[in-house]
């Protein structure tokens, strides 16, 4: 007898259907998987025969061949073991499932037959919603996670057993469902809070320049000056996620297996700090079977490179294409994937070696060709990608010591949306752009107005400290974004003072 069960596989950060057929033929006994299995998928004929005989069936097997459609893409990991369990039962006649076609399965077994949490669920569910299935049925460890897809009935399991007799109309389970109004809500809370700083109102002023348009930064600063406490709160100035931003990264984090158990999505913009020893394959993302790196598990948050310069050269120069693109394109014989990779990059450094050149308390020994061996660790290229270098001077005592608090992050945060909002309204017809730092070059000129000081001023800025081209149009978006802040149409010759003012090292290290 032949069964045909309905399952899906991810590719990149999309899902595919995949049906998987059992036919139970005469002969001797045997088990065989075709449609180009992986080792795992291979190694499950063992794993699920034993989990089906330990969940209480004596299914009598001929040759036993299944197949996974479509035969020609590759198939990965033990995600098939829940639907090639109940096709094996199907097969056999020891169930009989009438409406086996209006679901999906998805799962992996224990040898007992309890059924595991797996990867990219939420990209799978949503692709079964789209193909019309009625209900999908999924591991409770990941029921939160499918549904948050609205319009697909979704059903939890924990053991074969449980899925069995659901399907043949022993068991009602009800369907999981999920309040997204109410886990959006949740999301808005945060640890981290720009009121625990004390000092730092520079830099402070900078990243809210910075995250009020949208652009990337670079702090430099000696040891303990407070560079990656001011980095992990910038999260919570963030403009709140969309549903739609909270879904696109829960699809990454669930296909990189990164989701917590139960959690149902990513509610708070990602905070991703990588080792500086990472490899270009753990940032970008690939290996055999290529799965999202870490600019991608950033996707609508932040990647945070701390002690920039003791990254590999070659790791930092891959950064260039998620940073102007939006996205990483990974290549491989048999197929090429995108992955999303929009993200704030926030970047730290010392001013040297041994990190205190310039420190006003403390005496630097590095030579100067070590600083500038130091310093030139990082291209031009990349620096002319990150729009604001803030220089993090150390705290003195008496703000350390003072009981005055700083504003709150919600109260910068409003000061952020507010200035978002204008340019929402700005680029309301350019598909894609959301921000200043979106702006293409095309829509500079058009956009950065200057009044008549303002472009002397710049003109004499460039003349004399010799920027590129890739700066000069870095400092016109961040002086549009700080006229934004302002409320003010046209850029005036203090907006454009400060952006000039934020270009620190090409003013003092690459000249």
């Amino acid at each position: 007898m032949l069964a045909r069960v309905n399952s899906g596989a991810v590719y990149g950060v999309n899902a595919y259907p995949v049906q998987i057929e059992v036919n139970n033929g005469r002969g001797d006994p045997g088990f065989v998987i075709v449609g180009l299995p992986d080792a795992a998928v291979r190694e499950s004929k063992d794993r699920v025969w034993t989990a089906v005989v330990n969940s209480g069936f004596r299914p009598n097997l001929g040759r036993v061949t299944i197949n996974l459609a479509p035969a020609d893409v590759k198939k990965e990991g033990p995600v098939y073991d829940l639907p090639i369990a109940v096709g094996i039962l199907a097969a056999t006649d020891k169930i009989a499932i009438p409406n086996l076609g209006d679901y999906a399965l998805i799962g992996e077994l224990a040898l007992s037959g309890e059924v595991r949490r797996v990867r990219g669920v939420l990209p799978v569910a949503l692709e079964m919603r789209a193909r019309g299935k009625r209900g999908i049925i999924v591991p409770a460890d990941n029921v939160e996670e499918a549904a948050v897809v609205d319009g697909i009935d979704v059903f939890p399991v924990r053991h074969l057993r449980e899925a069995v007799d659901f399907l043949t109309g022993q068991l009602q389970i009800e369907p999981f469902r999920v309040n997204l109004t109410e886990l959006l809500a949740k999301g808005r809370q945060t640890h981290e809070d720009f009121s625990d700083v004390k000092g730092q109102e520079t830099a402070k002023r900078a990243i809210e320049v910075a995250v009020s348009g949208g652009h990337n930064i670079l702090m430099i600063g000696s040891p303990g000056s407070g560079k990656t406490m001011l980095a992990r709160r910038i999260p919570s100035i963030l403009p709140e996620m969309t549903l739609e931003e909270a879904l696109e990264a829960t699809r990454i984090h669930s296909i990189s297996g990164t989701l917590g158990r139960h959690q149902a999505m990513v509610l708070q913009r990602p905070f991703r700090a990588p080792h500086h020893t990472i490899s270009d394959a753990g940032l970008l993302g690939g290996g055999t079977h290529p799965l999202p790196g870490e600019v991608s598990l950033a996707h609508n948050g932040v990647l945070f490179l701390d002690e920039l310069p003791e990254f590999h050269r070659n790791v930092l120069e891959v950064l260039r294409q998620p940073l102007e693109d939006g996205h990483v394109t990974i290549s491989r014989a048999a197929a090429t994937l995108d992955f999303p990779s929009k993200f704030m990059l926030v970047a730290a450094m010392n001013p040297c070696p041994c990190g205190y050149s310039g420190d006003p308390k403390r005496e630097c020994r590095c030579s100067s060709r070590k600083i500038q061996d130091y310093r030139n660790r990082i291209s031009g290229p990349l620096l002319d990608r990150i729009d604001i270098h803030l220089e993090v001077l150390p705290v003195d005592y008496k703000e350390l010591s003072g009981l005055k608090r700083g504003e709150t992050s919600e109260t910068i945060r409003a000061r952020v949306c507010e200035s978002r909002q204008r340019q929402l309204h700005r680029f309301r017809d350019c598909p894609g752009v959301y921000c200043n730092a979106d702006m293409p070059a095309r829509m500079v000129q058009t956009v950065c107005k200057l009044d008549s000081a303002a472009a002397d001023m710049l003109q004499m800025a460039i003349s004399e400290l010799n920027f590129s081209a890739r700066a000069y149009d870095r400092i016109l978006k961040v002086s549009r974004t700080i006229a934004d802040m302002d409320g003010s149409e046209s850029i005036n010759s203090e907006h454009i003072g400060e952006a000039i003012q934020y270009r620190s090292l090409d003013r003092t290290m690459w000249i």
